[in-house]
């Protein structure tokens, strides 16, 4: 039983970005952006799929490669040419032509689910009406839709409408950890809004390739090579992560799918 006129303890305050980490002040995001353009090169926006083709890619890419992502959706594609025959579809068909995407039998129902959402909203499938509303409406109505949340909003938004919401997968998670650009106790769905807002709108589209491609080639999650990378020198993680005598080389080129 609590004492009456007892002081509760304070909440501890989530920190969004620590300004030093074991004595090393950490990159800005902007600083970031800059380092890993200088290394890669320049990022180009080239939509590759409409909104709505984008949501079902996305639902259809989680939890698998992006190849067999690829093989479910020409499947679903090929077998059913209209969104309404993939409403329409009996959901066990559905599964068996995605199966290469693993999860079928979640994703079945969920493309579903939000195919039917959407137009039972806008009385059709065509969602570009969302580049013409505020970002921050734009997000929330996407993730109004059953089984969308963070990281599928930012991909559709970004990568199909051209829009600065920032996609948060896995490796762009861990990086920003091991940098220290966002904090300790920041979770996955919290990294989206507080990276976004942390870099210029212009930049975000780039921002998030660069930090897809430096996770998969340079910062893995196992032996990650600190050697190459160009961050390192304010890397809060390298001293912990770094392999000696370590000489393996990224492999090159841009990560350029968003998950």
């Amino acid at each position: 039983m609590a004492i009456s006129g007892a002081k509760r303890s304070p909440r501890k305050r989530k920190v969004l970005q620590p300004r030093r980490v074991r004595g090393i002040v950490p990159y800005t995001s902007e600083s970031v952006f800059d380092m890993l353009a200088d290394a890669m090169g320049e990022v180009e926006h080239r939509p590759r799929l409409d909104g709505t083709s984008e949501l079902v890619w996305t639902i259809l890419s989680q939890h698998t490669s992006d190849l067999n992502a690829g093989r479910a959706y020409e499947a679903l594609a090929a077998r059913f040419p209209s969104w309404q025959q993939v409403v329409d579809a009996p959901t066990d068909l559905l599964a068996a032509t995605i199966r290469h995407g693993g999860l079928a039998q979640q994703k079945a129902p969920r493309i579903q689910a939000v195919l039917a959402s959407v137009k039972g909203r806008t009385g059709s499938y065509d969602i570009s009406f969302l580049a013409e509303m505020p970002l921050a409406e734009a997000k929330a109505w996407l993730q109004s839709l059953p089984g969308v949340g963070p990281k599928t909003t930012g991909v559709v938004l970004s990568f199909a409408l051209g829009m600065p919401a920032m996609a948060v997968d896995t490796h762009i998670f861990r990086v920003s950890h091991r940098l220290a650009l966002i904090g300790p106790k920041i979770t996955a769905d919290e990294a989206h809004d507080i990276l976004e807002r942390s870099i210029a709108p212009t930049r975000v589209f780039a921002f998030h390739v660069y930090l897809i491609t430096h996770g998969r080639r340079v910062c893995k999650a196992i032996r990650p090579l600190c050697h190459a990378c160009v961050l390192s020198k304010r890397c809060p993680s390298r001293e912990s992560l770094a392999i000696p005598g370590d000489d393996r080389q990224p492999n090159p080129g841009f990560a350029a799918k968003p998950l």
